[in-house]
């Protein structure tokens, strides 16, 4: 792998090359292992999703663990407590109220039992998982929020502001939903063909997304307005990632040759990406993972068993490679555990959930930063995002930006339990943008299918029935005034 990266980034030449090698030297980084997990904290004997749909089907907190599965009629998911490793029984209860594949989930960053799923039944639903986990299949969620016309591929949490969520679907709609009234309160209808990925800047104030129609954007997200787009004809876009603060993006893509590429970009200016890096030739997709305390760079391939790790800095060639955990099992997807959910006391920076659908196995993995000292290593633990959000809803819809609120993760993790308040919803309609998106919700399953045909062809009867209805008595003023024009008086 190492020859691979020898002209190291973007083809610098000889003399670029020798200038970064001290700063690279120094870097407290350049030796971060990955370690997975022995056979006993890994979770065995799960059935994996097979869909081929380009999602992790995984999302992991400090509490919980959650992975897509495989099922028969429907979708569902399970959620397992974090310390419960070792065998899943066949038989262990799962989410399953959706009546279409589960594509997406993601966990609320500020409530931590309160979980997000989209899926091909058009919807995008809101569960509570009991505290200590399911004791049985759950089939109802506290929210299902219905505002898609065709399936639902990905959701996503405002990182500042408690109960925003961000949908998007194959109706090319991004919905953003108000959790505290139950409806989305925006549309951003910018895109011409499906959304392959949606990423937030650090404060939440920008939105960029990739997608089919091979255009990178910068949205602003309240307004829905187009800040920054980007044709990419020399590299077709997958993944994007917001660099933190740095006011970069960086993307994962297809060159033109077919091998698989990195791109780095100005944020304010999309007309030419920073630097371009071919990684290799192989097709899996590159899932880029950005750790804004440490500013390493994960890349992992779907179908491959190795995770790249880089270095980003602020100036050229901005990009350092660092080294590669290597394993023979192909990963499907990956989880990621939140900053204040890591062992600080092994200097661990970064952990992943390795989806290993031959074995249906997940398998934690751990990078680490070698020390020898016992003590909290405050430099590699800076102030991070933690539990708390910064704005209400109604704040940041009014236009009110605020940076995460940060905790050092010195003290340790501390449960919290906070409370998802469901709202109480009478309308029937969901107006966005003038447009009421209820009104082409098709049905789910083939009963509604049926009871929506039968409800239809009242209707219709109905409808008939009152035209023939309006008919006779049009007939009959037509009559009446006919007759007083010929009657007597009037001549």
């Amino acid at each position: 792998m190492r020859d691979l990266h020898k002209s190291s980034v973007l083809g610098s030449k000889h003399g670029s090359l020798m200038s970064w090698r001290p700063q690279y030297r120094s870097s407290k980084f350049r030796n971060v292992y990955g370690k997975a997990a022995s056979r006993e904290h890994c979770f065995d004997g799960i059935p994996i999703t097979k869909n081929v749909h380009d999602n992790h089907f995984c999302a992991v907190n400090a509490r919980f663990l959650a992975i897509v599965t495989e099922s028969a009629g429907g979708g569902s998911f399970l959620v397992i407590p974090l310390e419960q490793t070792g065998r899943i029984e066949p038989n262990y209860p799962k989410v399953c109220g959706h009546q279409g594949n589960v594509l997406d989930i993601k966990w609320n960053p500020f409530i931590e039992n309160i979980i997000a799923s989209c899926s091909e039944d058009t919807s995008v639903r809101i569960w509570e998982i009991p505290e200590g986990g399911l004791k049985k299949n759950m089939t109802e969620a506290v929210l299902e929020l219905y505002g898609h016309s065709r399936r639902v591929g990905l959701v996503e949490w405002h990182p500042t502001t408690n109960n925003i969520l961000f949908s998007a679907g194959y109706d090319y709609k991004v919905l953003i939903w108000n959790l505290d009234i139950g409806e989305p309160v925006k549309m951003i209808d910018c895109h011409t063909d499906v959304i392959l990925c949606m990423s937030f800047n650090t404060d939440g104030s920008l939105l960029a997304t990739t997608c089919k129609d091979k255009k990178l954007r910068v949205v602003e997200p309240r307004s829905g307005r187009v800040l920054q787009e980007a044709s990419c004809k020399n590299h077709r876009v997958n993944r994007v990632v917001f660099l933190g603060s740095t006011k970069r993006l960086l993307t994962t893509g297809v060159s033109r040759w077919n091998t698989r590429q990195i791109a780095l970009w100005d944020q304010e200016d999309l007309s030419m990406p920073l630097i371009e890096e071919e990684i290799d030739g192989l097709s899996g997709l590159l899932f880029p993972f950005y750790d804004a305390d440490t500013h390493m760079l994960y890349l992992a391939g779907k179908g491959d068993g190795n995770i790249r790790y880089y270095e980003i800095g602020s100036e050229k060639p901005y990009l350092s490679y660092l080294m590669e955990f290597r394993s023979p099992a192909p990963q499907k997807g990956l989880g990621v555990m939140p900053k204040h959910g890591l062992d600080v006391s092994a200097c661990e920076v970064f952990r992943f959930y390795k989806l290993i659908t031959l074995k249906g196995l997940i398998e934690p993995i751990s990078m680490i930063v070698p020390r020898r000292s016992e003590t909290y290593q405050e430099d590699i633990y800076p102030m991070t995002p933690g539990t708390e959000p910064a704005l209400t809803p109604d704040e940041w819809l009014s236009g009110v930006n605020r940076d995460p609120i940060l905790m050092s993760l010195k003290e340790g993790y501390k449960k919290t339990s906070k409370i998802f308040k469901a709202p109480v919803r009478e309308k029937k309609s969901v107006v966005v943008n003038g447009i009421d998106l209820l009104e082409n919700v098709p049905p789910r399953t083939e009963n509604e299918l049926l009871r929506m045909f039968f409800r239809q062809q009242d209707e219709i009867r109905r409808l008939k029935d009152e035209l023939s209805q309006k008919d006779i008595r049009i007939r009959q003023l037509q009559l009446e005034l006919k007759n007083l024009r010929n009657s007597p008086k009037n001549n």
